[in-house]
């Protein structure tokens, strides 16, 4: 399986869908954490969701997905660019206790919210938010996308700790391209069909042929996909200066230094007395940070 993905639409509709396939960087996303094994498939559909969606919206930018929750699981966050560069983490509630494999969405998060950000390269950054009301991570976001963008969109999501895979539909709002009126509900109809092992275990034209061999597809050329961490010296720099000039000052006078590491890849970064004393004589205006 090849870590793309691919886009399509159906000919004279106005509905439109992507379908994304995940392995190589789903599992180097495991790799750098030890996850019980329901944390590591909510994380591969959120990975597959992620993916989807920064090709849905055509960002120049980086598009997030932040799941926070009252349950074992606190925190479930993956982030995407227009280069297919992924990465996610997730993060449990101090003493969690997950009772299996099979443990389902609201299960791990219980109460909670869902929030997608948007963070152009060139611009002002903006956030959706909205509270988790369906049974599953597909579920809410398609409750995102009714409320917030107000286009018809719906998700189906499959991991199994190997692999990830995401097939989204979305009708757009443009009714004089459409010469079908009921394209939307029959693509739908036919993907709600779709198994998970066909998704996980399926080329993707090879799944869009089983469930649409009687439309007509338009597919295009498929993009790839990997793992990349976005962490920097300077982004981790900016990040402690908003800890602040005295809790920083105070970390020096016990440690001697800071050294920390990005949540995400791991990567550990040493900050001597000297550089942290640069930083803060004369440092630059704080950029927003992640988790």
């Amino acid at each position: 399986m090849t870590d793309q993905i691919q886009r399509f639409l159906f000919d004279n509709t106005n509905v439109r869908g992507e379908l994304v396939t995940l392995e190589r960087a789903y599992g180097e996303v495991l790799e750098r954490h030890e996850y019980p094994p329901a944390v590591n498939h909510l994380l591969g559909e959120l990975l597959a969701a992620v993916a989807l969606l920064t090709d849905t919206v055509k960002l120049d930018g980086t598009l997030s997905i932040e799941v926070r929750g009252q349950g074992a699981l606190a925190l479930l966050m993956a982030e995407s660019n227009p280069g297919g560069e992924l990465r996610a983490i997730a993060r449990l509630a101090e003493d969690a206790v997950i009772p299996g494999e099979d443990t389902g969405f609201r299960e791990l998060v219980g109460e909670g919210k869902i929030m997608i950000t948007l963070d152009p390269a060139g611009g002002h950054r903006y956030q959706g938010i909205v509270a988790l009301e369906h049974d599953s991570l597909a579920g809410c976001l398609a409750a995102y996308f009714a409320q917030s963008e107000q286009l018809p969109t719906r998700l189906w999501l499959a991991a199994d700790g190997q692999r990830a895979a995401g097939l989204l539909l979305q009708r757009l709002p443009d009714e004089s391209r459409n010469q079908d009126a009921d394209a939307w509900a029959r693509t739908v109809h036919l993907a709600d069909t779709v198994k998970d092992a066909e998704l996980l275990g399926l080329e993707p034209l090879e799944v869009l042929r089983r469930l649409y061999h009687e439309e007509t597809v338009r597919v295009f050329d498929p993009k790839a996909l990997h793992f990349a961490c976005t962490c920097s010296r300077e982004r981790i720099a900016s990040a402690l200066l908003n800890l602040g000039k005295q809790e920083l000052r105070d970390v020096l006078a016990e440690q001697g230094g800071i050294e920390t590491q990005c949540h995400f890849c791991h990567t550990r970064y040493h900050f001597s007395v000297a550089e942290v004393e640069g930083l803060l004589d004369d440092p630059e205006e704080p950029a927003p940070t992640l988790h």
